[in-house]
């Protein structure tokens, strides 16, 4: 028997501006689950975990929370009012048996000291504040909306070993494939309003999707040919007795009107850039360049060529100068020393990841068109607005709407469609796959390496590294900067190691001293943690209850006819079987070895 649900909603129905958005939607989250909420941008997917985590009502379901159960939610945009440090803010998000102790060094290891005024942080400080605040309180169930977004490689790397060590339920949006594959162990897929269930990971996901679809479209095809097989029937073959003849008519308008109401599949992004004459073979060539800001060095006797149709990846931490080397390569910027030739013919188009050039107060329409006009040019051919917005999934009413009133994942769409209308055989691109949906992301990378121009990204995302970068330049600290062949995972085998996990600022400087007594202090007063020490008390009765349903399951099994009278409940009994089995091993073993500490310690 299933462990009961932390939390479930039922047959959630949340309708806005007469269009229903949630349509019967569904979600439980076991103890320890693992689940990727996926869909299209859009499709509901922060509405229903705010539903989750009750922060709006929807018209019609049930939302059932375990009694006793603590929940945790990050939003996409955290509200800091009110807070005068980060400190305060994370502190207030405690729980009543929560750590304040560890919820400092907790913010430490986010790279942030905690004193910081939360109205004046950057995109990356302000979410590392908001996990911090999440995290710090040890809850039952996490829900997680993007928390990726923003963050550089090595705090995503930290993210991610510490959510696939904690204990608490994961409900968690992402459009980080990599994230998403290491951490999911089933996926929800939220498309036109409802919910379809998936017990696998993210993995396993788009595979399964798209035969989902396939079969959703045979099965309306099958339909179609059956309403044409009945419309003849009416035009040339009714006859025999009346009360049939009406029950089949009847049959008929009722496939019209389910035809009717039919929702098809969401429309795909349509990406097409608009393409300059072709550069010179050579694109950018760059010889020991360096660039200082103070005493602190930002490249360091940097060289590099990057010829006609290279992709050039660049990654590092917040902070290390990855846009001054963008900077500095594309020629917005003279270095110190050392020289930058580009090339000839260079028409460059760029998208910056601050979408610091969208003023909001244009309208849509006048974002793309730059005012003025009802028009776009795209590769020479003169494109109504209109339509190049079908294109990026804006419908024709928005085309007065203020950017202002813009999502997240819409104002990524609105910086796409202007980067690609611009004639451009330079492509610079930072962080583009910030607030994009999944299925948007494949059709990039389809566009991007279709693109006959050159591309520079700067991306935190490896998957996307991995898909479109021919080479990547990484920071390797204090202004070093070195290029490797191939994408993101080629330059971990190269170096032997991948970006390394954040940690707190004061480390680095501590290593090269010989210092030995601070790490040897926590030794000298060991002592078990709060988790520790609740894992203790309650690990007992969790390993009695996985004996009986050990028991129960086993019990199942053991009867000689079930595989005859019903072999889909008797492999669903093995595996279920299995994961108890596990599952029990490991608790055992982690009581084994929390009690062999508590008896070292006590003496």
């Amino acid at each position: 028997m299933a462990a009961p649900p932390l939390l479930a909603l039922t047959d959630v129905t949340l309708t806005l501006g007469g269009k229903p958005l949630l349509d019967c939607a569904s979600l439980s989250v076991a103890p320890f689950a693992r689940v990727g909420l996926v869909g299209r941008n859009g499709s509901g997917k922060s509405t229903m975990l705010k539903i989750a985590a009750g922060e709006l009502e929807a018209d019609s379901g049930e939302r059932f929370l375990k009694p006793g159960a603590s929940l945790r939610y990050l939003p996409q945009e955290p509200d800091f009012s009110g807070f005068g440090s980060v400190r305060a803010y994370v502190e207030a998000g405690l729980g009543p048996f929560s750590d304040a102790h560890g919820a400092g060094l907790l913010v430490s290891e986010l790279g942030l000291s905690g004193c910081e005024d939360p109205q004046h942080l950057s995109g990356g400080e302000a979410r590392r504040a908001a996990l911090a605040r999440v995290l710090a309180a040890e809850p039952d169930i996490l829900l997680l909306d993007e928390p990726t977004n923003h963050l550089d490689l090595p705090t995503i790397l930290w993210l991610e070993e510490k959510l696939s060590n904690l204990r608490a339920a994961l409900v968690l949006i992402s459009h980080d494939r990599r994230f998403l594959q290491d951490l999911t162990r089933e996926t929800l897929w939220l498309d036109r309003g409802g919910t379809r269930h998936l017990a696998r990971g993210f993995s396993e996901f788009e595979a399964w999707r798209d035969r989902e679809l396939e079969e959703e479209e045979r099965q309306a095809h099958k339909a179609d040919r059956r309403i044409v097989a009945e419309e003849h029937w009416l035009r040339h073959g009714v006859s025999g007795r009346r009360k049939r003849n009406m029950q089949r008519l009847a049959r008929l308008h009722e496939m019209r009107a389910e035809r009717r109401n039919r929702v098809g599949p969401t429309a795909l992004v349509k990406l097409e850039a608009s393409e300059a004459q072709a550069s010179g073979a050579l694109v950018v060539e760059a010889v020991q360049i360096s660039k200082r800001y103070g005493e602190r060095r930002i490249v360091d006797k940097f060289s590099t060529r990057v010829m006609r149709g290279d992709r050039l990846g660049v990654v590092g931490a917040n902070g290390a100068g990855k846009t001054t080397l963008i900077s500095l390569l594309t020629g917005a910027l003279a270095p110190d020393s050392g020289k930058v030739k580009l090339g000839s013919g260079l028409a460059m188009a760029a998208l910056e990841q601050s979408r610091a050039s969208l003023d909001a107060a244009l309208t849509l329409q006048d974002a793309l068109t730059g005012g003025g006009s009802d028009y776009v040019e795209i590769n020479g051919e003169r494109r109504h607005v209109a339509g190049y917005m079908r294109d990026f999934l804006f419908k024709p009413e928005q085309a007065r709407t203020p950017v202002s009133k813009l999502s997240g994942g819409e104002r990524g769409r609105l910086m796409l469609a202007r980067a690609l209308s611009r004639p451009s055989n330079l492509l610079v691109l930072d962080e583009p796959t910030n607030d994009l949906d999944l299925e948007t992301l494949d059709l990039l990378e389809e566009m991007l390496q279709d693109y006959p121009g050159t591309l520079i990204v700067v991306s935190h995302d490896r998957d996307f590294l991995d898909r479109v970068a021919t080479s990547v330049v990484f920071s390797e600290g204090d202004g070093r900067w070195v290029e490797y062949a191939g994408g993101y995972s080629d330059m971990v085998a190269q170096r032997g190691a991948g970006v390394e996990a954040r940690s707190r600022p004061e480390t680095p400087k501590q290593e090269p001293k010989e210092k030995p007594a601070p790490r040897e202090k926590p030794a000298a007063k060991a002592r078990l943690s709060f988790n520790e020490l609740r894992a203790l008390a309650t690990l007992p009765a969790k390993m009695e209850e996985l004996r009986e349903k050990k028991a129960k399951l086993q019990a199942l099994l053991d009867d000689p006819d079930l595989y005859a009278r019903d072999p889909a409940k008797f492999s669903r009994a093995g595996s279920l079987l299995a994961e108890a089995e596990a599952e029990l091993a490991a608790a055992e073993e982690q009581w084994l070895e929390l009690e062999i500490k508590r008896e070292e310690i006590e003496g």
